[in-house]
């Protein structure tokens, strides 16, 4: 198996394959996972007032909780979801800039909440008029919960792979380390070799057994998607479609 940083995620598609995909979408979609249903984090994630050291202190640090609760706010509402998202550049650049206050103001709110991650972005979107109608509710992830879903979701297996990469999602979590499934991404996915890069159009070496193809190098601005690339393809249409088909996305 190729060296991996960490394997809790791992992209299930080349980037080749992801950049054919992606040309052919708005550039104004935001793919965030997101609801309005708050459930059982209305009252464990967002009515406790929490203080987080570690956004001021270089070292981490216990996170301390008031003694006293807040109401749910009325002023906006509350989103939330996946902490994994794909956000456009002039959506990012409202959070940044912040022309009409709000992205301030939400900011203040989710400093003191737990897990910020979940509710900052979903909410901020899905108040602002101008891009609300921009999202497409999914984080392009295959994960396997619990239900009720726990903290963490499932670690996959082999015996996930399948069902893993008929899912259509541009990634998947959560694996342990060095498990064989990990092997099977890179063999049957990402035709990679150990210790090797995945192949791309840019690589210009023969392929030997005693040689990586990728140590010799033409054009790297050179993107030919792979027969896989169809799989994704056929989610992006259909999130795609579905995002057509609403006038309201945020509910």
């Amino acid at each position: 198996m190729g060296s991996r940083p960490e394997a809790g995620r791992v992209l299930l598609w080349s980037r080749p394959d992801l950049s054919h995909v992606f040309s052919s979408v708005s550039r104004d979609l935001n793919f965030i996972d997101h609801t309005s249903d708050l459930g059982w984090k209305e009252s464990q994630r967002f009515h406790p007032i929490v203080v987080d050291p570690g956004l001021y202190l270089a070292r981490r640090s216990q996170i301390f909780h008031a003694t006293e609760k807040r109401k749910t706010p009325d002023a906006f509402k509350v989103f939330t979801g996946s902490p994994w998202v794909i956000l456009s550049r002039s959506f990012l650049e409202y959070c940044i800039l912040g022309w009409d206050n709000l992205p301030r103001t939400l900011l203040m709110y989710f400093t003191n909440a737990v897990l910020s991650e979940e509710g900052y972005f979903h909410s901020l979107i899905c108040n602002s008029p101008e891009f609300m109608n921009t999202t497409v509710n999914s984080d392009l992830r295959y994960m396997i919960w619990d239900n009720p879903p726990k903290m963490e979701p499932h670690f996959l297996n082999i015996s996930d792979f399948n069902q893993m990469i008929e899912s259509g999602a541009a990634f998947a979590r959560q694996f342990r380390k060095g498990d064989p499934v990990l092997d099977m991404v890179d063999e049957k996915i990402l035709k990679r070799g150990r210790n090797q890069a995945v192949p791309g159009a840019w690589c210009s070496g023969r392929k030997r057994w005693w040689m990586d193809p990728c140590s010799q190098w033409g054009d790297v601005n050179v993107m030919k998607p792979g027969f896989q690339a169809k799989k994704f393809e056929e989610t992006i249409t259909g999130l795609v479609d579905d995002w057509n088909s609403q006038l309201n996305q945020c509910k």
